[in-house]
């Protein structure tokens, strides 16, 4: 389940073009992220994908035909769009661009749309088309008037495009639809802030093919990410080595090793409203790394490694002028194998921050669920147990309700 999609009424138009073979996975992500899912489909886009098809995977009669006899009073372009949440075309092709900028009516996509309650449901697009048509100086008009009339565009991806050519043009993917969604129904909490995230581990380097890391995911930093940038902060990203797709909206800096993540958090961190750390920095360093691969002679004898300490990242922001003026909110994560709040509070004191998030350490990593405790000057309380990506909007709301009561 999403929580800002669960329960939500969605009416999902298709116009005509190839993209609606993404229709198909955007359904069934927002019917497993909880929200009811009506399809409309033009005649255009029933020659892409079956309404057979839509109808097993939102569990839901489709409609195609403003004539539909299953409604009472035979005005399914009203009723459809007193129900709707939202609106979500897409795929939306040139075509129905230029139907909406000139208030078309004769079929019951276009139809529902011109009824639709413009004060209470929004209009979200999907364009999808060659990117000689997206150029096209007619099509860019007609962008600008749709969204001057209160549509919301969501914008194009960038690749090969299924006439042979690449460029602008292609429908997002049915994940970052979803993430465009599910920020549009996301209480904009964060307006106005910049927010430095740090996320998964570092890598320090034994010798060229070997080194020191950890187990962390980067799963619940970036689940953050994504939750900062849907309550409407400007996002920036430091990961660590991970696997992990960018979240949409999100500037993302991959760095490798501790001492790379610190001179890049420093950098940024002069801009940053909020710096969230939830990398889980190695703590040592090899003092010197080999030149050349470390290989056994066949004696048994095995290399002494000399450690150092790395810098502790989160302790020299919570240092600067910035943040001890109040201008930047620093908030820590602790991940901990025991003892979880005495650790927890400890570290919050030793690095001089108003919150620190404890988690249990390795039995978390790579899992997609987990329990937070938040722990500051006045004592602590739990986040239970939830998805990470339900845990990212919980604590950017926190994190948004001590920076008003600042």
């Amino acid at each position: 389940m999403n929580e800002q999609l669960a329960g939500k009424h969605i009416v999902l138009g298709l116009s005509g073009g190839v993209a609606c073979y993404k229709s198909a996975e955007l359904c069934r992500l927002l019917v497993k992220a909880g929200a009811t899912v009506q399809v409309v489909m033009t005649e255009a886009a029933a020659q892409f994908i079956t309404p057979v098809t839509m109808q097993a995977l939102s569990g839901r009669s489709v409609y195609t035909s403003q004539w539909d006899t299953r409604e009472a009073n035979n005005m399914p372009h009203i009723n459809l769009s007193r129900e709707a949440d939202a609106i979500l075309i897409a795929p939306c092709s040139a075509d129905f661009i230029a139907r909406l900028v000139q208030g078309r009516a004769d079929e019951l996509l276009s139809l529902l749309c011109l009824a639709r309650p413009r004060d209470r449901v929004p209009l979200l697009l999907a364009p999808a088309m060659n990117r000689e048509m997206w150029g096209h100086p007619a099509t860019q008009r007609n962008l600008a008037q749709v969204a001057r009339d209160g549509a919301t565009v969501l914008g194009v991806g960038f690749g090969d495009q299924a006439c042979g050519e690449t460029g602008d043009g292609r429908m997002l993917e049915a994940a970052e639809i979803l993430e465009e969604l599910e920020a549009f129904f996301t209480p904009q909490l964060l307006t106005g802030q910049h927010v430095l995230i740090t996320a998964g581990p570092t890598f320090e380097a034994i010798d060229p093919v070997r080194g020191i890391t950890n187990l962390s995911s980067g799963k619940m930093g970036f689940a953050i990410a994504r939750a900062a940038r849907a309550a409407g902060a400007q996002v920036t990203l430091v990961a660590g080595p991970v696997h992990l797709p960018t979240p949409r909206g999100v500037r993302r800096i991959d760095v490798r090793s501790a001492q790379n993540m610190l001179a890049i958090v420093e950098e940024q961190a002069r801009e940053a409203t909020i710096f969230i750390a939830t990398a889980a920095v190695a703590d040592w360093r090899p003092a010197t790394a080999a030149l050349h691969k470390i290989k056994k002679d066949g004696t048994g004898d095995v290399p002494a490694l000399e450690f150092v300490e790395n810098p502790d990242i989160l302790a020299t922001v919570a240092r600067t002028e910035r943040a001890r003026a109040g201008r930047l909110y620093c908030v820590g994560f602790a991940a901990e194998s025991e003892n979880l709040l005495e650790h927890a509070s400890a570290k919050r004191e030793r690095k001089g921050v108003p919150l620190l998030v404890g988690n249990i350490g390795p039995a978390t990593f790579g899992q997609d669920d987990n329990a937070l405790l938040l722990v500051d000057a006045q004592g602590h309380r739990e986040l239970p147990r939830a998805s990470k990506e339900a845990l990212g909007h919980q604590l950017v709301a926190e994190i948004a309700r001590r920076l008003a009561a600042v």
